[in-house]
């Protein structure tokens, strides 16, 4: 398979999962929309150089994380709760505002987290990443990703316990 197909299909695997991690850290579907298209214009650069990357996934949320930093540096922005949109026609409009409504909390309590915390929680438990593959992009030794997740859960939970 040449480079071009195998990017391709490592992009198909991973687009909306760096989209998700992205659109959690930045406000602004638009934002994070550039920002993942950028770490897919950056990281095809990178594989078109080495195409035998060890863990090209860990080297996309790498760019994704460090785009999103720069991102912050640059324009000082912050999320609003009002970004937080989740619904479907078929669901019970009442289930759907209460939903939105635990979205919401749980962004906003995310945001209060340093990054380290938030970057765990959102890759062990949205995109249900393994502990050793948050290892990997953390390069950090899986027992010290365990215990920075318990840390972030922690945190998190006493952030969501401060807003009701």
């Amino acid at each position: 398979m040449n480079k071009r197909k195998k990017f391709g299909k490592l992009y198909d695997e991973n687009v909306e999962k760096i989209y998700r991690f992205v659109s959690l850290k930045v406000s602004g579907e638009e934002t994070a929309r550039d920002i993942v298209s950028e770490t897919f214009k950056k990281g095809w650069e990178a594989f078109k150089k080495n195409p035998k990357m060890k863990n090209p996934r860990a080297y996309l949320y790498r760019i994704a994380r460090n785009l999103v930093i720069d991102h912050y540096r640059t324009k000082k922005e912050h999320l609003s709760p009002e970004d937080v949109v989740l619904e479907d026609e078929k669901d019970d409009p009442k289930e759907v505002a209460e939903l939105n409504l635990e979205m919401e909390n749980i962004k906003k309590a995310l945001k209060n987290l340093k990054d380290e915390y938030q970057n765990v929680v959102i890759w062990r438990y949205m995109e249900e990443m393994e502990v050793s593959e948050i290892a990997d992009l953390m390069d950090k030794s899986e027992n010290s990703v365990r215990v920075q997740i318990h840390r972030a859960i922690t945190a998190l939970e006493k952030e969501l316990s401060q807003e009701s």
